[in-house]
């Protein structure tokens, strides 16, 4: 089965940067996790009056 790159899902993944098809699409993914690119949206919790 053959595993396309994440990145650019254009080549198929090569064993020294698996799962990425280069170095170049390994960066791109490392400065994605470095500027919260990958972050999972939340909402804002709501404070009661109890709470304080």
């Amino acid at each position: 089965m053959m595993s396309l790159c994440p990145i650019c899902r254009r080549q198929e993944a090569v064993p020294a940067y698996k799962p990425f098809c280069s170095k170049r699409c390994a960066d791109v993914d490392l400065q994605r996790w470095f500027t919260g690119g990958y972050a999972i949206p939340a909402e804002e919790a709501v404070e009661d009056e109890k709470d304080r």
